[in-house]
């Protein structure tokens, strides 16, 4: 798997430091030993009082050398974090009290520890919802100056000898946004646009994904997709991008040939822009489970650090890839890598 291969070797060439949000879990734990024995990161575990890490690290048999274990609802350091998160959010009511209930939680200390520079990303998911993960995120890391929308995307791999489309290829927005409107989905398709910039580490060729190909039909939902590919040449003009296109017109070229006569992207889109989150959530499934694709992902885009969501029903695999993921992410926002 060359696209991931290449995430991983960046990853390990400049490791950054990313916080587990939920450091007792077993599935966790083990993603932390084996994303610090490989060097693709410097690990931050947080846990609460129920669990002590260490004691079951080594009954699962994990080595956490090189892995710090932290408490925040015993940290002194908690209390600064709660004076942080009050200022951020008093004006919405927060009170003092309340900050520093939630500064010792391991979630909101995870994004705090983000937003104050002591950690460059974090990652939560496995036990929390990705409504608790999201939130977190905008309301303490908060946005990129030039988003006022977070999104999602999978990293799909295609790294089998069966796959016609090879590579890495980004679907967004497959788990986050139920029904952009044109300038929303024209705000996924930059972030979109980034993300694969960084990650797949090849310019970005776009497809704005319809069921009509360059107007072949005539409907509402036709024209937001169209209409939002023409925000993003208005805002991008140096960007490789087809909209509104079919799906096969997007990753076939002899099709694309055939209905986009001035296609940009000649069939060959390494990122595919969904109209809503139906088709989007349906599509990557489908590649997964048909397909033979591996999803990374939900992964999130806007914000101004990195925050990455994992599926409740993660295995320790996925966390280290989107460790990964969340490193070379990290490096793109700050510099390096």
């Amino acid at each position: 798997m060359k696209a991931l291969n290449n995430i991983l070797a960046k990853a390990a060439a400049d490791p950054r430091r990313i916080v587990l949000a939920e450091g007792g879990d077993p599935r966790v734990i083990e993603a932390a030993a084996r994303a610090s024995a490989q060097g693709l990161a410097r690990i931050t575990l947080l846990g609460g009082p129920e669990v002590d890490i260490a004691a079951l690290a080594r009954e699962l048999g994990h080595d956490l050398t090189g892995v710090e274990i932290r408490y925040p609802h015993a940290l002194a350091a908690s209390e600064e974090y709660a004076g942080a998160l009050f200022e951020l959010r008093r004006h919405k009511g927060l009170t003092l009290a309340d900050a520093r209930e939630l500064a010792r939680q391991p979630l909101p200390h995870a994004n705090l520890m983000v937003r104050l520079g002591d950690a460059d990303g974090v990652v939560a998911g496995a036990l929390h919802t990705t409504a608790e993960v999201v939130r977190n995120a905008i309301q303490i890391i908060g946005m990129q100056p030039s988003f006022d929308l977070v999104s999602s995307f999978f990293l799909m791999m295609l790294c089998q000898p069966f796959h016609t489309l090879k590579g890495g290829v980004i679907f967004a927005d497959c788990g986050l946004v139920v029904d952009p409107d044109e300038r929303q989905l024209a705000q996924i398709a930059l972030a979109a646009a980034d993300s694969a910039a960084s990650l797949l580490m090849e310019a970005p060729r776009v497809a704005m994904l319809s069921f009509s190909t360059s107007g072949s039909a005539r409907h509402a939902a036709v024209d937001k997709v169209a209409n939002a590919a023409n925000r993003v040449r208005a805002l991008r003009p140096d960007l490789v991008i087809d909209g509104d296109v079919q799906l096969d017109a997007a990753i076939v070229a002899e099709i694309a040939n055939q209905k986009v006569g001035d296609s940009q992207v000649k069939g060959n889109a390494n990122v595919l822009i969904f109209p809503n989150l139906d088709a989007g959530n349906i599509g990557y499934k489908l590649a997964e489970r048909v397909g033979g694709a591996l999803a990374i992902g939900p992964l999130l885009q806007g914000l101004k650090r990195p925050a990455n969501d994992l599926s409740r029903g993660c295995a320790a695999n996925d966390i280290v890839n989107v460790i990964a993921v969340t490193v070379v992410q990290a490096q793109a926002l700050t510099g390096g890598g």
